[in-house]
């Protein structure tokens, strides 16, 4: 079965969701960051109120909330709705940029126990079809609004392709543009357990994190995937093993390649030499590039 291609008169009718907008309301409660602290294996204090929300742990809230009847076979929600109904079948989360803000003369943090608001912004809706197939982007701004005000802005970029051929070109890989220069590393092991903890604590029912049977003979992946926000939250998080009393100020990152969990990956990281930027990356057991970070700090 062919693929559906995206025409002029299609991609206008997607692009009509540039600059729609949504606000949801969520109470920033405990038992999430103290669930995340645990499937990361760490030993923190029991979060309580005015705990700061480490970064990016925001994820662990504004979930979505589709009901039985609105999930799609992959096990997103059905398209449509906030987002574009993108015909093409396979969606990602290809990187974003974010920045915690300050407010007066220190910063904003989102804390346990606040009360926020996250506006969210279609951007752009972009489409491009190259060597690699038909890709559409769509780019979502996020605000997050505490009562201080406003306490963080992200950008997310999503990607939606076509199936994957028989025959089609492989991405080439890439190598680690600081390889063997890290100041610190981390090994993970990617097992079942961690990727159903990380599904269930971000309510993300996809079925590449978990089902082995749909993830290998529908989409045609060799394992499980291992989620891009996971990655990402490791490695911030080796970051915060690291240098325990340093405060992002930006985090920009993006996927190159997917990660699978039939081999342990590693996450590193090495610091400027004035200690104020950081760069990141995640490798695989080949050492192949799968995801590139930059911290700024305070």
């Amino acid at each position: 079965m062919t693929e559906p291609t995206i025409d002029t008169a299609q991609l206008a009718h997607l692009q009509t969701w540039q600059g729609q907008s949504e606000t949801l309301s969520d109470t920033l409660t405990a038992t999430p960051i103290a669930a995340l602290s645990a499937t990361l294996d760490r030993d923190d204090p029991a979060p309580a109120p005015g705990t700061t929300v480490p970064p990016l742990w925001h994820w662990l809230y504004f979930l979505p909330h589709a009901r039985q009847s609105e999930i799609g076979p992959d096990g997103h929600p059905k398209r449509g709705g906030f987002l574009p109904p993108v015909p093409l079948p396979r969606r990602m989360w290809a990187g974003g940029r974010l920045r915690w803000e300050m407010q007066g003369d220190g910063a904003n943090p989102l804390q346990v126990g606040q009360q926020v608001q996250r506006t969210s912004t279609i951007q752009s809706v972009k489409h491009k079809a190259g060597r690699s197939g038909e890709l559409l982007f769509v780019l979502v701004e996020h605000q997050y609004r505490n009562a201080q005000g406003l306490a963080l802005t992200e950008e997310h970029d999503i990607v939606y392709r076509s199936a994957a051929q028989p025959g089609d070109p492989a991405p080439t890989p890439q190598k680690p543009p600081l390889e063997g220069q890290a100041a610190w590393s981390r090994t993970i092991v990617p097992d079942d357990v961690l990727l159903f903890r990380y599904s269930a604590l971000t309510f993300n029912g996809h079925r590449i994190h978990y089902d082995r049977k749909y993830v290998t003979e529908v989409e045609g992946y060799p394992g499980l995937i291992v989620h891009g926000p996971l990655i990402a939250t490791l490695l911030l998080d080796l970051l915060r093993r690291s240098l325990p009393g340093a405060q992002v100020l930006t985090f920009d990152f993006r996927a190159v390649r997917p990660t699978f969990d039939l081999h342990p990956f590693s996450v590193h990281g090495r610091p400027s030499s004035d200690g104020k930027t950081v760069e990141l990356w995640a490798q695989d057991h080949e050492g192949w590039l799968t995801m590139q970070g930059t911290a700024t700090l305070v």
